[in-house]
């Protein structure tokens, strides 16, 4: 019943078209935060060795290390996974014993 009557609501109130359609979206796109050579430094620094005292890169710490080289003024350690996200790293699928 509510949707019968909330299609009901929008035909009168906007009419047929868009009803039907749905109404054009003017969502402005996202900046990006990081432009391509920025995300190049950031995934040449995760290819490096970690620093002592730590077995592995942690996204706060190349968040941490990106600040500190002075890549970018701030960034959180999420915008750092999106970036490494972007890029399939194979040099894991050799760790694994991925063949192909």
């Amino acid at each position: 019943m509510q949707t019968v009557e909330e299609v009901r609501r929008r035909l009168v109130e906007v009419g047929f078209n868009e009803t039907l359609c749905g109404a054009k979206r003017t969502k402005a796109a996202t900046p990006k935060l990081l432009d391509g050579n920025q995300e190049a430094k950031i995934i040449a620094l995760r290819l490096r060795q970690p620093p002592k005292a730590y077995a592995n890169w942690t996204l706060r710490l190349l968040a941490r290390k990106v600040v500190e080289l002075t890549i970018v003024e701030s960034i959180s350690y999420e915008t750092v996974r999106r970036a490494l996200k972007k890029r399939h790293d194979q040099s894991q699928d050799r760790v694994l014993g991925d063949s192909s």
